[in-house]
């Protein structure tokens, strides 16, 4: 079987998922693509894997899931090439890849606002991956006005922490040490379950229990959300990694809240200013949209600033990409020139500010998570060149030498 996943850790997540479901079956006929819908973009290059797939596979059973199969299902239905559309929470229901063929339907997607939660299949490895991916939410309750994604996975839904550790300790006996909390929305982890447990408080917990975790990451930390639990694990926990990326989205006031974002400038200055203190030479990271509706050249400055104001290290930098059906998709346009023009300027501006980061590691010793031959990362996410063969998953100490071409080197040239 096939199963290409496209955008977050979730997907990533989820469709090991599909493939360990499918291989019980032994369904090699079977193509999953696993789409995202956060951007028009990353649903074109959805199509594009559609009919290139079906081009190299003709006799396959494509089925297209995923968070835009969920917002926009009828649209992937009457594609030729597609067999199959399924739902997100419909994905995760392991009798349903039993199903899949001639008899299957071919759309199966609910409503997934009132579904209920999946029984998630367990995921067991991961494949090519030197590190574990642990799901532990789905869904998220807030609307942010340009955020398609509610819609495509529905109100948060928090994993009872007892299937998280079940799952970390199977990952671990398989020899992964490293391991990302992932989800929608984490931060809101614990709302919905017994005794309401935050995500710092879940995070300790399971590092209780599972000592076998050598390194701890967390996906996207809503700096809204981040509890006092959370901000502690930072101080007193060495297995969570000095490396946070914050769901920032903009830096002026004004545009964060016709986003809808639930935190300030200030705020988000704040928390960034506390996570340094906190944990001296962290990376932080943060996503950031450029050229949102109504975005004036001051707006677009106090967003540019915020990456040295912030101490930013690590971006994902998005042009705005209108979604239908949310409410910023009906506020006045920017010129999609000048949100791409926006976007290069903060692009731009972040890779000066990972230079200086990495140039702040050089003479440091390093603890460093062997990705493939000659690659690895340190505990900041930093990539780093290893000179010598490692075996993959495997961590190494070195004092790193050099950086330069956004890498980190552990012998000057």
């Amino acid at each position: 079987m096939t199963v290409v996943n496209f955008g977050c850790r979730l997907n990533a997540y989820e469709g090991e998922a599909i493939r360990s479901a499918l291989a019980q079956q032994h369904r090699d006929d079977v193509v999953v693509i696993n789409t995202c819908a956060v951007t028009a973009e990353a649903e074109k290059q959805a199509r594009q894997a559609i009919r290139r797939l079906r081009r190299e596979r003709p006799d396959a059973r494509i089925v297209v899931t995923g968070c835009a199969a969920q917002v926009n299902a009828a649209a992937f239905a009457a594609m030729d090439e597609v067999d199959h559309v399924v739902g997100n929470r419909e994905k995760l229901d392991a009798a349903l890849w039993q199903t899949i063929g001639d008899a299957a339907p071919r759309m199966a997607v609910g409503d997934i606002q009132t579904a209920a939660p999946a029984a998630l299949p367990a995921v067991t490895h991961f494949p090519g991956r030197p590190r574990a991916y642990l799901e532990i939410q789905q869904g998220c309750d807030h609307r942010c006005t340009f955020c398609i994604i509610p819609y495509g996975r529905g109100p948060s839904r928090s994993l009872p922490l007892g299937h998280v550790v079940e799952t970390a300790r199977s990952l671990a006996a398989r020899g992964y040490r490293e391991f990302v909390l992932t989800g929608v929305d984490i931060t809101s982890y614990g709302h919905d379950l017994p005794g309401r447990p935050s995500l710092g408080q879940a995070a300790r917990r399971l590092l209780a229990l599972v000592p076998q975790i050598e390194r701890l990451r967390f996906s996207s930390l809503d700096p809204a959300e981040i509890d006092e639990d959370l901000f502690r694990l930072y101080t007193d926990e060495p297995r969570v990694m000095p490396h946070a990326h914050l769901s920032l989205q903009a830096g002026d006031d004004l545009i964060l809240k016709r986003m809808k974002r639930r935190h300030s400038r200030r705020q988000a200055l704040e928390v960034a200013d506390r996570l340094r203190s906190l944990r001296p030479g962290i990376a932080l990271g943060a996503d950031l949209i450029a050229g949102f509706p109504t975005e004036s050249d001051a707006a677009f400055e106090n967003s540019l600033s915020m990456i040295d104001e912030a101490g930013l290290a690590w971006l994902h930098v998005f042009p705005y990409s209108p979604r239908e059906g949310t409410p910023a998709a009906r506020m006045p346009q920017l010129p999609a020139g000048l949100r791409k023009a926006r976007a290069k300027l903060l692009r731009e501006r972040a890779a000066v500010a990972l230079d200086r980061f990495l140039a702040s590691r050089v003479g440091l010793q390093a603890s460093i998570l062997v990705e493939q031959t000659g690659v690895g990362r340190d505990e900041t996410y930093a990539p780093v060149v290893l000179p010598a063969a490692h075996d993959k998953g495997s961590i190494i100490q070195a004092r790193i030498a050099a950086a330069r071409d956004g890498k980190l080197w552990l012998e000057a040239a």
